[in-house]
């Protein structure tokens, strides 16, 4: 039995030994981000768990936070800016406010908007947190130099933007024989 391809390019070389013509292009791209990925999210929920804090909390937190004062936003803005569903955010929402880290209250813009407030204790745990999250993922970094983070930001910047545009543009290809 053969060994096993295990980096981007010896998967890539598997593929056009077994079946010559198979689009590889992007396993050498595709590959690494998602491995990436994986360690990157595993590391943070362990920061996460050791701050006493969960993925979906500190993301609304953070948007209340970088709202900058007073911390409140509407639930439309709270949907939209952490690119999650309305009935997501509620949930999120109605967790953080039984947990005492925000505040409910009616909206400025109808009957039916809802403001969304940090609380004090709220905004001392995100003060923990993102001190934690972001410390660790800064040092996590470090083996990249300063122009090579700029330049892997820049680089990774425009591939979201483009692979954006392409999903947004094109249907996915019919798989045959299903």
């Amino acid at each position: 039995m053969a060994d096993i391809p295990t980096s981007p390019a010896e998967i890539a070389a598997a593929w056009q030994r077994e079946r010559p013509g198979t689009p590889t292009d992007s396993i050498e791209i595709v590959t690494p981000i998602w491995r990436l990925a994986k360690i990157l999210a595993d590391d943070r929920g362990r920061v996460l768990r050791a701050a006493g804090i969960d993925a979906a909390t500190l993301d609304l937190l953070s948007v209340l936070r970088r709202a900058g004062p007073p911390y409140r936003l509407s639930t439309r803005e709270l949907a939209r800016r952490t690119l999650v569903t309305a009935g997501a955010i509620s949930q999120r929402v109605a967790r953080a406010e039984r947990e005492g880290l925000i505040r409910r209250s009616p909206g400025d813009t109808g009957r039916k908007s809802v403001a969304v407030t940090l609380t004090d204790e709220g905004h001392a745990l995100i003060e923990r947190s993102v001190d934690s999250v972001l410390g660790r993922e800064a040092s996590l970094v470090t083996g990249l130099s300063a122009a090579e983070r700029v330049t892997l930001a820049e680089l990774l910047e425009k591939l979201t933007i483009d692979v954006q545009h392409r999903i947004a543009t094109t249907e996915p290809p019919a798989v045959s024989g299903a």
